[in-house]
């Protein structure tokens, strides 16, 4: 990678969110966990069911504050790293993040002290609604977050000032119910619900092994197992519905994802195998399966999905476009007001005005991007093409592993159903060690989603290397240097704690189950 700002002020944003996106899924997963181990509580009374609730509460809580502590940071980072961006597009992308902050996060922050604070001071059914107000304000802090981030993939509800050079909301309702982010909504929760599902299943086959806090473990895999399933498999129903957006307003990255360079007929095949070359611009020892692509992107027979080498013919005539609307945008502003503006300008505008994104690309090349050459828009059209082989296989461990999820949380709510959890070790031992799995799955999904989407940093509108801060390369090297070392502090830190606290375990004087007699165990269940 070359140090210059872009890449340098791409790459900090990168890890921050990537390091973030650690805390995030389990945040989001333990929080509807913990909701649902106390209404059984509730409902049942089972002291043991509250026992289950303190203690992942209390790892939810390690995870809840490091989340909060590295998720400030990227905010801050729109303003520092990225001004031109917060410039651009700050009246529509500001609304979400400020909603959040008010509605969701202070939801979240003001129910998580009554969780931890309130056992003894509510009754069982306040503390009860306090538990499942942090898993609302979770899940509602990420809708808000991923409504702007959707916004960025498809930018509907919004229209150019040319007067003002910024993105005004034209209709915050389209903004909100964007299909895309709404797609991008549940998929990202049902991971996180996958992830804190299988760290439940781990840490509980680790204290089965370990001959600890049996009727602890066994009553929380049961949980994790269950909702695991569930969430594996609507991750999966849901990762498919986002595909089959991508086709609609992402398709070059669909076509980068498959390593599709030319347009295939319909229904395209899937390509299991292969090894794309960029350079050569083709796809070399491709295994593919018939129809399954075509069916998946489009959910018809008939229907083509276009390859890369076709987008990028059709981004060359977007780019000409562009220029045509660069140019009525540079005749708009030195008339001075709107009742000066020629009418063939104002017409050339609105017809065009939609491609000015795709202009801008050409500002790499030249200043002005009406003096670009031909040589120069074939260049820019080609930059539209994301780097396929990263996308690719990142695409496929994630796949890969999403059906490794539904097998193995299938395979333990069958164990759980016949009450045989503890009866084949080994398999408890590969849910220790698959805990990791889940966040290198979501990483990927990350990864794709926005690199994918290079390079434009928001769709069709705005390339990324017109979006960032005119900042020095050592300054953000620093900053990056800097970050990497207090995050992986932070994360060492958490994983501490966290150890620590499974290692522990349950509070004794939470366990008055646990101390009964065998005989006596058997008379209470």
């Amino acid at each position: 990678m070359e140090l210059d700002i872009v890449s340098l002020s791409r790459l900090q944003f990168a890890l921050t969110a990537l390091y973030h996106f650690l805390f995030v899924p389990l945040t989001l997963g333990l929080s509807v966990l913990l909701a649902i181990m106390e209404t059984v509580y509730v409902m049942t009374g089972r002291l043991i069911w509250r026992q289950m609730t303190k203690f992942w509460g209390t790892l939810f809580g390690i995870n809840f504050v490091l989340g909060v502590a590295t998720g400030i940071v990227m905010e801050f980072q729109f303003g520092m790293n990225w001004s031109y961006y917060s410039h651009y597009v700050g009246d529509i992308f500001g609304a979400p993040l400020a909603i959040e902050g008010l509605m969701a996060f202070f939801l979240e922050a003001t129910f998580v002290g009554l969780f931890f604070f309130g056992w003894d001071r509510l009754s069982k059914v306040g503390h009860l609604i306090a538990t499942y107000a942090v898993a609302a304000g979770s899940n509602f802090s990420a809708l808000w977050i991923l409504i702007a981030n959707g916004w960025m993939q498809n930018p509907v509800g919004s229209q150019f000032n040319p007067q003002t050079m910024r993105m005004e909301v034209a209709d915050f309702y389209e903004v909100l119910f964007n299909s895309v982010a709404q797609a991008k909504f549940v998929h990202t929760v049902s991971a996180g619900y996958v992830a804190a599902s299988f760290f439940v299943l781990g840490v509980s086959a680790w204290y089965m092994l370990k001959g600890r806090h049996i009727e602890l473990a066994k009553r929380s895999m049961t949980v994790a197992a269950s909702f695991g399933l569930a969430a594996s498999l609507s991750v999966v129903v849901l990762g498919d519905e986002s595909g089959y957006l991508s086709s609609e307003h992402q398709k070059m990255k669909l076509a980068a994802i498959e390593a599709m360079w030319e347009t295939e007929p319909a229904p395209a095949a899937f390509t299991l195998f292969g090894i794309p070359d960029q350079a050569a611009r083709e796809t070399r020892y491709a295994i593919r399966i018939p129809w399954v692509m075509g069916l998946i992107g489009t959910r018809t027979l008939t229907e083509e999905i276009p390859g890369i080498k076709e987008q990028v013919d059709l981004a060359k005539l977007r780019i000409e476009q562009g220029i045509q609307a660069f140019d009525a945008l540079q005749k708009i502003r030195a008339a001075g007001s709107t009742t000066a503006i020629p009418e063939d300008v104002r017409n050339a505008f609105e017809e065009n005005g939609t491609r000015l994104g795709y202009a801008l690309l050409l500002k790499r090349y030249v200043d002005d991007p009406r003096t670009a050459t031909p040589e120069q828009i074939e260049k820019a059209a080609w930059d539209t093409v994301p780097m396929v082989a990263p996308l690719f296989w990142t695409f496929r461990i994630m796949v890969g592993l999403g059906m490794l999820f539904i097998l193995l949380s299938a395979t333990f709510f069958a164990l759980s159903s016949l009450r045989k959890l503890d009866r084949y070790p080994w398999l408890l031992k590969v849910a220790v060690a698959f805990i990791i799995l889940p966040w290198i799955a979501i990483e990927c999904g990350w990864f794709v989603a926005e690199y994918g989407r290079q390079p434009w940093i928001i769709e069709g509108v705005l390339p990324t290397a017109a979006a960032v801060s005119d900042l020095g390369v050592t300054t953000v090297l620093l900053t990056i240097i800097g970050f990497v070392a207090i995050y992986t502090t932070l994360l060492i830190i958490e994983l501490k704690l966290m150890l620590r606290a499974i290692r522990k375990g349950p509070e004794p004087d939470d366990e008055p189950e646990a101390q009964l007699a065998p005989a006596q165990l058997v008379a209470a269940e």
